[in-house]
């Protein structure tokens, strides 16, 4: 069969998901009629190498050429080879979610051979006290695989790894010498199962362009190992290449020779490129109207951005197809003990995209300056539900994880309401900004809808820092943002930073400890810290004066660049904190060593923090600013109340009440209510009712509320009666 385009994404990105940007691709070039096939190689090269006959000649490998002073523990490993050439097909199996009997064995731990991944286990049943045996096992079977990549990366392979593949060859590689060098060296074992899988592929699909999506650093080399081997062997196939690392690692490349491997490589949003790459090789457009790509002309790197060729909009770009990718083989594993983590790499996820970019746009450490991030445009809630129902039908799984830069409210408000008119029964994830907007009413309609989690920048913690990254949030919103979520049941991760410029030991304690309250005060469930990298495209790296910091060299290398190494004059020693942060931070997500003097996590003297002991059950105490307005939409998620007259009587005198009796999944809730209130509330429930097209606002409901000749409208509506029903679903958004 021959296909125009033959879509890749090298080893390797996560194993229980595919990498969404071939799929977009290959949405978009359905619409334009052009043939495509995809290929997610690095699950393809996993399941080669991890099964029965992939083992045996690993092993066999091995004996070939052993290693010369092997360690302890690949020893041991050897002498073990048989028990997991044994075990690897049903422990694959039960990762792919199709042998779930298998977690009693795993559990038992003397199913399974167990190397040195095994040794950090001591603590497990402290850290999956509250894991099923499911999950549990598959954290043992994560560890035994985790075992089989070190001893390929100690006898047959050193740039292996599970996420990345030669990934240190390629991060901030300012010169190519040392990667092209690795390229003109024999294939590697896993090159040689690479290369055979693309081989099968190439024969098959016979395309016009291989595009290779080349996401993280650690794709690059297998990316370019596959221009390599095509450009050898079928020489008229023209190689391109995209995707997130060259959008902001390669947009200054004048190194020639990467184009021995790929004839073209194309910046930001790949859809108008690689329509005009196409049209260029049929003699439909010259070199001359290529959009936003690289090109070698008389031996010079070139960069061509036509101006007559717009950008597509987000309605124009097709439903994200998933045909061609394995999606019953992807597996689930467990690494480490963080629940937003455990989300990240356990089960299949359809990957969407609520808005093109970012609709803040101002973190100075944001590459905020890129047309990726800088072009903000949202897509509709009936569009996103239209393309939600597609990938259900197409894939068969109804989890979706939204990649945007950080999802916006309003959006994700009206999305909400869509998924519950339209009945679809999804569970969703995505980033956020913690903003106001997240009310507790909103936060409601999101869970109700499918919504299981949020992760978002706390960054540092400390209100001076988030001034100087333009965050637009406090930690006291945070924390009430975190409050709406956590009450709601919708879990909440923040991404943590620490070495922002400026950032003193006294503040990273500070931050530490708001960090800890919140955990404390049960407002957070996980979390992370990373450690602030300046960037060439961010506010910070473009005007480093501006935030006291210097950059080491000017000096732009001729491959990658982003980050940039600096110096930071007056602020802490920050490499030193990692390890303490990270420590504490695994302890307070289990709930442990909250009460711990501060100090006790670094090996050092530490500042004594200056946070007040209760400054965020403060912060959770204080009133908020008013969030409901007129313009506020009001809908009842519920069911209809039935309701009746009764009678009540008191020291003699009798009168008339209405009950009404809701009905919700886990309880009967009862109100009583003057009758002509009791009247107008059955009657505007159903106007509300999610369903109906109109949506109210507040001022409608209280124009209906007078018009039914009815008197003070907000002692009603703010009343006990009314809030009780917020639980059932009366929501003011």
């Amino acid at each position: 069969m021959s296909n125009s385009v033959f879509l890749i994404t090298p080893p390797f990105t996560q194993l229980n998901t595919p990498y969404p940007a071939t799929a977009y691709l290959k949405g978009f070039l359905n619409t334009k009629n052009i043939t495509s096939f995809q290929s997610d190689l690095g699950i393809e090269v996993t399941l080669r190498l991890f099964s029965k006959q992939g083992l045996e000649q690993l092993f066999a490998h091995i004996a070939a050429a052993p290693p010369m002073a092997a360690s302890e523990n690949i020893a041991r490993m050897l002498v073990l080879q048989e028990d997991y050439i044994q075990t690897i097909d049903a422990v694959i199996l039960f990762l792919q979610g199709k042998n779930p009997t298998l977690a009693h064995l795993i559990c038992k731990r003397d199913y399974l051979p167990e190397a040195s991944r095994f040794a950090q286990l001591d603590d497990l049943n402290w850290a999956f006290g509250s894991m099923g045996t499911q999950d549990k096992a598959k954290h043992l079977a994560t560890m035994y695989l985790e075992d089989l990549s070190d001893l390929i990366m100690e006898c047959v392979d050193p740039h292996f790894g599970f996420s990345r593949y030669a990934e240190r060859l390629s991060r901030s590689a300012n010169s190519f010498d040392e990667l092209y060098a690795a390229l003109q060296a024999d294939y590697t074992y896993i090159d040689s199962i690479l290369t055979e899988l693309l081989a099968q592929h190439m024969e098959q699909v016979q395309p016009a362009m291989l595009a290779i999506s080349v996401p993280f650093p650690g794709n690059l080399y297998a990316a370019l190992r596959c221009g390599q081997w095509v450009k050898q062997h079928y020489p008229a196939v023209k190689v391109a290449m995209g995707g997130g690392f060259p959008n902001t690692e390669l947009r200054s490349l004048a190194d020639a020779r990467v184009f021995e491997f790929v004839d073209f490589i194309t910046l930001d949003d790949g859809e108008a490129p690689i329509e005009n790459l196409l049209q260029f090789l049929e003699g439909k457009k010259t070199a001359e109207e290529l959009k936003r790509t690289f090109l070698l002309t008389e031996e010079k790197v070139t960069y061509v951005n036509s101006k007559a060729t717009h950008d597509y909009k987000q309605a124009q770009l097709g439903t994200p197809d998933y045909s061609d990718l394995l999606l019953d083989k992807y597996i689930s594993a467990i690494e480490v003990v963080n629940p937003m983590h455990s989300l990240w790499s356990d089960g299949r996820w359809n990957k969407l995209t609520m808005a093109h970019g970012c609709y803040w746009g101002k973190c100075t450490f944001c590459d905020i300056s890129l047309d990726y991030i800088k072009i903000y445009e949202p897509i509709t809630a009936s569009l996103l539900c239209d393309r939600m129902e597609t990938i259900i039908a197409q894939t068969g799984q109804n989890g979706f994880h939204f990649v945007d830069e950080a999802a916006p409210p309003a959006l994700m408000r009206a999305l909400a309401l869509e998924i519950i008119r339209r009945k679809l029964t999804v569970s969703w994830w995505t980033n956020i900004r913690f903003e106001k907007s997240f009310t507790r009413d909103l936060c409601l309609l999101l869970k109700a809808s499918g919504c299981i989690a949020v992760s978002g920048g706390l960054e540092v913690a400390s209100d001076r820092l988030l001034g100087l990254i333009q965050k637009g949030i406090t930690v006291a919103q945070v924390a009430r943002v975190n409050r709406h979520f956590t009450e709601a049941g919708i879990m909440v991760h923040a991404y943590l930073m620490y070495g922002f410029p400026t950032q003193t030991a006294q503040e990273t304690i500070d931050a530490l400890e708001m960090v800890r309250q919140m955990f404390q005060a049960g407002i957070l469930q996980s979390a992370f810290w990373h450690q602030f990298t300046m960037t060439a495209h961010s506010p910070v790296g473009l005007e480093p004066a501006k935030f006291n910091v210097e950059k080491e060299t000017e000096e732009i290398g001729a491959f990658a660049n982003n980050d940039i190494m600096h110096i930071d004059p007056t602020g802490a020693d920050h490499e030193s904190f990692s390890y303490g942060l990270k420590k504490s931070l695994l302890n307070f997500m289990h709930g442990a060593c909250l009460d711990f003097p501060l100090s006790k996590w670094f090996e050092f003297k530490v500042p004594k923090t200056s946070v007040h002991p209760d400054f965020i059950v403060n912060a959770l105490m204080e009133e908020e600013a008013g969030t409901v307005k007129p313009t506020s939409k009001v809908v009842y998620l519920g069911k209809q109340p039935a309701m009746e007259i009764i009678t009540k009587s008191k020291k003699g005198a009798s009168w008339e009440m209405s009950s009404l009796t809701f009905q919700s999944k886990k309880e009967k809730v009862n109100i009583s209510v003057q009758p002509p209130q009791g009247v107008w509330l059955t009657q505007i429930l159903r106007q509300l009712a999610v369903a109906n097209v109109k949506t109210w606002t507040l001022q409608e409901v209280k124009d209906s509320y007078e018009a039914a000749g009815l008197d003070d409208f907000e002692l009603f509506w703010d009343n006990k009666p009314v809030n009780t029903l917020h639980k059932l679903g009366l929501l003011k958004l």
